[in-house]
């Protein structure tokens, strides 16, 4: 998968100081939405993905703790960056729902994850496990974001 464009940008960003800061920030910058919840991009290759985002007053709901919704972003970023590192050039994806639980409060920063098995590039739903944890290790949210793969019109 050395040839994606993804990994490719990720790569080059890499060789800079603070790259996967630059990186992050570039990326976030293309899509907004993003870019409310600071992402910091971890971790990036084929199938797997992780996002940092950092507690801060703007993300915390009333009883301190970080907002779900803020988790979500970063989740559907992890799985979005993910699936744009992964899918084979003559597929494409588009979200198609989520379902998530919250076992536990997010009361620090937050690590989210998101992973498929490499052979799970077919077209059909797609089922991508995501996962955010605390600081300690605990699962604060998890569950699945389905997105729907087909294959490319030919031009």
């Amino acid at each position: 998968m050395a040839d994606n464009y993804l990994l490719k940008t990720y790569d080059k960003f890499l060789k800079f100081p603070m790259g996967r800061k630059l990186f992050s920030w570039y990326s976030a910058r293309r899509a907004p939405y993003f870019s409310t919840v600071s992402p910091l991009i971890t971790q990036l290759k084929p199938n797997h993905c992780e996002v940092l985002i950092k507690k801060r007053k703007g993300l915390q709901n009333h009883i301190g703790t970080m907002h779900v919704i803020a988790i979500c972003n970063g989740l559907e970023m992890a799985m979005g960056f993910m699936c744009e590192a992964s899918i084979p050039k003559h597929l494409r994806w588009i979200p198609k729902g989520m379902s998530l639980t919250y076992p536990a409060k997010a009361d620090s920063d937050i690590r989210c994850i998101a992973e498929v098995p490499s052979d799970a590039w077919q077209p059909g739903e797609l089922p991508i496990s995501v996962k955010a944890f605390n600081q300690q290790g605990t699962v604060v949210v998890e569950g699945t974001i389905t997105v729907w793969v087909s294959e490319k019109p030919k031009k």
